[in-house]
C-alpha cells in the first residue's frame, strides 16, 4: 500500500462514513470501497465494520489507524528535510473547545497559516476534557488542554493563560442552597457537572476531604455545555470563568461567591514530544512560546 491508500484509509476513520470521505478523497464511492478492501487483504483482517447506516473501527482497525498516521506524518517530515528550499510542508492537527477557538487562537492560527501556507491545517472541536485523550490516542498533534493535575511524562504543556473556577447558579434566586452561615451547601443543592475533566476531579476531591454526598442533577459532556443546563434552573455548576465570559448565556446565569474555592485553572498548549520531532508541530510550538512570553 502506499501513502496515498493510508490517507484515504485516515478519511474513511475520521469520517466514519463512506459517502463524506468519497467526496473529500475526490472518489467515486465504488473506488473508494475497492482501496479498503485492497488495505484489508494486505492487513489480513478487517479494518471496518460496516452497515447500511454506519462504519465502526474494528480493534485491528483501531491499532491499524494509528500506524497510518504516523506513517503519513513521518513521511510528510522526510519531504519536508528533503526539500532544497525553505518552504515548510505537511500537516498539523488541532484539537481545542470553542471557547479556545474563539478566545485563544485566532491570532496564532492567523499568523501560523500566513508563515507557513504550504502546512495543511486541521481544527477540530470538541470538549476540553477529551484533549488529552486524542493526543495519547494518536488522533491529534496539537490541543488547548487544561494543565493536568497529574504529572504525565510524555506529554509536554505551554502555558497560555490561567482563569479561576467559578461555581454559578441561575439569575432567578435557588432557594435552600446556602447553609445557615451563608455558605454553599452542596448536600443538598442539585449540580449539573462535566462527566470526566480537571473541574470535576477537583470537586470530587473537594467533597471527598469533607465527606459531602452530592446531589447531581446532571452530568454533561464539556463545560461550554453545562451554562445552558444552569441557566434552565437545573441546578448549579462549575465552569472555568473564561468559559462563562465567553458564553451567549452570561447575563443569564450569575457566579456564586460564598461556594468552594476550587484553585485556578491553567490553560495551555500541550502535545506528545514525539510530535515536535514533526517541523509542521515544532514550529507552531515555538510560534505559540513566543507569542505568549512577556
Amino acid at each position: 500500500m502506499n501513502i496515498r491508500e493510508l490517507k484515504i484509509y485516515l478519511t474513511v476513520a475520521d469520517q466514519c462514513h463512506f459517502g463524506r470521505a468519497s467526496q473529500i478523497c475526490s472518489l467515486s464511492p465504488s473506488a473508494l470501497t475497492r482501496t479498503i478492501q485492497r488495505i484489508e487483504e494486505q492487513v489480513g483482517q478487517p479494518l471496518l465494520l460496516r452497515d447500511n447506516r454506519s462504519v465502526q473501527l474494528s480493534p485491528a482497525g483501531v491499532r491499524f489507524r494509528g500506524y497510518a498516521r504516523q506513517a503519513v506524518q513521518e513521511w510528510e517530515a522526510l519531504q519536508a528535510d528533503l526539500k532544497n528550499d525553505t518552504a515548510v510542508i505537511g500537516s498539523l492537527s488541532l484539537y481545542a473547545s470553542l471557547t479556545a477557538v474563539y478566545s485563544l487562537l485566532p491570532d496564532l492560527l492567523e499568523s501560523y497559516r500566513k508563515t507557513y501556507p504550504q502546512i495543511q491545517l486541521e481544527l477540530r472541536t470538541g470538549a476540553a476534557e477529551q484533549a488529552i485523550e486524542q493526543l495519547q490516542n494518536g488522533d491529534i498533534d496539537l490541543a488547548v488542554a487544561a494543565l493536568p493535575d497529574r504529572y504525565r511524562s510524555h506529554i509536554e504543556f505551554q502555558p497560555i493563560t490561567t482563569t479561576p473556577l467559578v461555581f454559578i447558579a441561575p439569575q432567578s434566586n435557588m432557594v435552600n442552597i446556602f447553609h445557615t452561615s451563608g455558605t454553599i451547601d452542596l448536600s443538598r443543592t442539585p449540580l449539573v457537572l462535566p462527566q470526566t475533566g480537571l473541574s470535576r476531579r477537583r470537586l470530587n476531591q473537594w467533597l471527598k476531604e469533607r465527606k459531602v454526598t452530592p446531589h447531581i442533577a446532571s452530568e454533561v459532556s464539556g463545560n461550554e455545555a453545562i451554562i445552558p443546563m444552569v441557566r434552565l434552573g437545573i441546578g448549579i455548576g462549575v465552569v472555568p470563568r473564561l468559559v462563562l465570559e465567553r458564553s451567549p448565556f452570561l447575563s443569564e446565569v450569575k457566579i456564586i461567591e460564598q461556594a468552594p474555592d476550587l484553585g485556578d485553572y491553567q490553560v495551555g498548549l500541550c502535545t506528545h514530544k514525539r510530535n515536535l520531532q514533526r517541523p509542521a508541530v515544532d514550529l507552531f510550538w515555538n510560534m505559540a512560546r513566543e507569542r505568549s512570553e512577556p
